[in-house]
């Protein structure tokens, strides 16, 4: 069994950038990726703010190496996984047991949307090719022969914890010497069905979102994707550089309150992150920084800051959502904010909770308002909060 699970590279594509060094200019900068809908045909453009991947379906495509006829889902996958790879920069991958685990929650409901604009039209028109594999899991298989990884895969689908969960899989794969190395995290793409959904759940906002702040009125919808390459400590021997930091705790916990909404005081919150202390061996004084799940909703951060009121007491470390800069990616966020929470350390930095204004009243903190620089963060913990009451927090350690 493997003692610790390192992070060997990483790979992003969000609203706020098209790769890695991209994305932490716009974190530094404080630059948000919301703005009007423009990839889809939609009666919610101009009413609904989004936060899109600023290429075309041919532009990722590009990128990715994969063909531009198939979903966007699976085109934002393939890139964030292949730079998240080639970040690693593994010598002799091909000798080493890998796996791709990988978490999405709209699978090719892109192409399912475009089939069906023309059938309803015309029942004799419209390519059955584009509903045929649409599923959640083609998409992790379609970017694992993209990438060259055979030995195992595997898709995880858990709504908002969806990739966090991956990366909890995929370090334990590792633990239990199953694999040597995986590449783990998730993708989405914004969808007509998603934005639907989530209006007629009403907690959309028609101006960009403001997590944990008093008078927050509900999330924006993003899209993108992010991937950590995960490898034991005997891999981590053979790298050129090293590892940016440990994955050290991690823990999911679930509720069961209610098919969307948090419970009032936040059990599953609570429970993934004192799950994830104790997995670690960590006190809560020792997390320097939390990245709040944060979506912006009223029930969402009540929940999660009633959970860290509880569970830090006192001892509250600098915290912020980082769907204040990409919007709610749905099933890629776990992925997209463990490569932010890995930047962190790497770059000892923490980022602002934008926008922020009123502290909430029931809450004894607020988050951060400004970019910290020159931090020592040594442990990051990074919150995701699903559907369904499916918590996971994942906690990151410096070497």
């Amino acid at each position: 069994m493997s003692s610790s699970v390192y992070i060997a590279g990483v790979g992003v594509i969000s609203a706020i950038g098209n790769n890695v060094a991209e994305n932490l200019a716009s974190l530094k900068n404080e630059h948000a990726g919301m703005a009007d809908i423009t990839q889809m045909e939609t009666i919610y453009k101009g009413v609904l703010p989004v936060a899109e991947v600023k290429l075309s379906n041919e532009e990722l495509a590009d990128r990715s190496g994969l063909p531009a006829n198939i979903s966007r889902t699976a085109l934002l996958s393939g890139v964030a996984a292949k730079e998240a790879l080639a970040d690693a920069d593994i010598p002799d991958f091909k000798q080493w047991r890998s796996g791709f685990v990988s978490a999405n929650s709209v699978g090719g409901m892109d192409k399912s949307e475009d089939f069906y604009l023309d059938f309803f039209k015309d029942n004799n028109k419209g390519k059955l090719r584009n509903i045929f594999d649409h599923e959640c899991g083609s998409m992790t298989e379609l970017v694992a022969d993209q990438i060259g990884v055979s030995d195992f895969m595997s898709t995880v689908s858990t709504a908002c914890s969806s990739s966090a969960n991956a990366i909890f899989y995929g370090a334990r794969l590792i633990k239990n010497d199953v694999l040597d190395i995986v590449i783990a995290g998730g993708t989405d793409s914004l969808t007509k069905f998603t934005l639907n959904g989530f209006n007629t759940l009403m907690i959309l906002d028609k101006e960009f979102c403001k997590p944990f702040d008093e008078n927050r009125e509900g999330l924006n919808l993003g899209e993108g994707s992010g991937y950590v390459v995960l490898v034991s400590e005997k891999v981590a021997q053979t790298l050129k550089k090293q590892p940016y930091c440990k994955l050290s705790g991690y823990n999911n916990s679930n509720d069961a309150y209610h098919q969307t909404a948090s419970s009032p005081d936040g059990t599953g919150s609570y429970l993934a992150m004192q799950g994830a202390l104790k997995k670690s061996g960590l006190q809560t004084t020792d997390i320097s920084y939390i990245n709040l799940h944060g979506t912006g909703t009223p029930n969402n951060d009540s929940a999660e800051g009633t959970a860290i009121k509880r569970l830090f007491e006192k001892d509250f470390p600098p915290m912020s959502s980082t769907k204040s800069y990409t919007g709610h990616t749905l099933g890629a966020s776990g992925g997209i904010e463990a490569v932010y929470s890995v930047l962190a350390i790497a770059n000892k930095l923490i980022y602002p909770n934008l926008r922020f204004e009123t502290k909430m009243e029931e809450l004894p903190f607020e988050p951060v308002k400004e970019l910290m620089k020159d931090q020592d963060i040594k442990h990051v913990m990074s919150n995701s909060f699903g559907f369904g009451g499916n918590c996971t927090s994942l906690i990151f350690s410096r070497i």
